[in-house]
This record gives structure tokens, sequence and C-alpha cells, in this order.
């Protein structure tokens, strides 16, 4: 489907930040018509990942008070989905929590295999909240965080920090410890806020003091 396409392509870096979309382009690029492209950039802008541009759209570039609104609204959503989690999970959803937990861990694992593993395992947490409104919007929230993610790369030291968090918040789901859920929730997430605030001053052009 063209929109998961142009979705993914974005979302993976393909059209850096601030890059204009075009219609006519686009359709030549991904060898379909205008109609299905036009509908892809609609969705994308509803997902906020682009934005209107004075002609076509373009990527959405962010900034770091972006960045503080969207943590603002996740810590809140993924608290309350560990929160859930917590108290309705099922041994099915325990087991593939542990499962990739246990593959973010492997010692033989490469930092890409073990970042993958992380991303998967926060998404198989949404899924033990049982809340599908909350879930959808941790979705969308995190594929907006992407944008900033291109020139970040997580340090073995801030590797090993995700797996004691995720490993606290995992004991906390399965001993059905709602407050503590939420709690190693929180601070995981501030700290992730934190390292993308960092990565992004990093990697962002200072204007210059006339």
């Amino acid at each position: 489907m063209t929109y998961e396409r142009l979705r993914e392509d974005v979302l993976a870096g393909r059209f850096p930040a601030g890059s204009r979309l075009l219609e006519t382009t686009l359709a030549a690029e991904y060898g379909v018509s205008r109609t299905p492209i036009r509908e892809a950039l609609t969705r994308l802008t509803q997902d906020g990942l682009l934005e209107r541009a004075s002609r076509g759209y373009r990527v959405r570039a962010g900034t770091a008070q972006d960045i503080l609104e969207i943590y603002e609204a996740r810590i809140a959503l993924e608290g309350q989905a560990s929160a859930s989690a917590a108290e309705r999970r099922t041994d099915l959803d325990l087991a593939r929590l542990h499962h990739l937990h246990d593959t973010a861990t492997d010692p033989a694992a490469d930092p890409a295999t073990a970042r993958a593993a992380n991303s998967q395992w926060h998404h198989a947490l949404w899924q033990a909240a049982h809340n599908g409104t909350i879930e959808a919007l941790l979705t969308r929230l995190t594929a907006q965080l992407r944008i900033y993610d291109h020139g970040r790369h997580e340090t073995p030291e801030d590797l090993a920090l995700t797996r004691d968090e995720h490993s606290r918040m995992l004991h906390a789901i399965e001993a059905r410890d709602p407050a503590e859920a939420r709690a190693a929730s929180d601070q995981h997430l501030g700290r992730s806020r934190e390292i993308r605030l960092a990565a992004f001053a990093r990697t962002t052009p200072v204007e210059p003091a006339w």
C-alpha cells in the first residue's frame, strides 16, 4: 500500500527533515498515480509526520519544544499503559515481553538487533495493557519521535541502562504492581527524553547572531 511504503521511507530518513514532497515526483518514483500519493500525503500529515508547504508537502523538521510536548504526552500514556499491563496482562503477554527482553539482552545480539527488540518490547507492553486507544496514540507518538532519531546512536552504556529499566518495568508487570510499573516507566522515558534532546541539539544548526 502506498501509504505504508511512503510512511516507512519518511521514518527511515529517505527524505530528510524539511524535504519538499511533490505528488508528481512521488507518483513517478513509486510507480502509482497521483491519487494514492495524495491520499498518503494527507494521512501522513494527519499523523504529524508531514506539514503543508507552499508547494506540496514537506517532512516536519520539528523543534526541541516538539520533543518535549510529545514526551509529555507519551510519558503520561505509557505510564498508564504500564500500570494497566500490570493489572491486565495475560500469561501470553508476559511470555512475549520476556522473549523480547531476552532477545535485547542476549550478549550475542548486535546493537541494531537490541534496539529493534527494545522497540518491539514497548509495542508488546502497550498490547499487554489491553487498551486499543492508548496503543494507537502511543504508536502515533513514537512514529513522530522517529523523525528525530536520524544521527542518534545510543551508546553501549545507554543500551545497558535501557535493559535495566525494562527489567524493572517487567518485574513490576509480572508482580502485578501497577504503581511500581508506572514509576519505572516514568523513569525510563524521562531518560529517553533527555537523550533525544541532547541528540537534537547536536544535529541542529545554530543560527548566527548578527
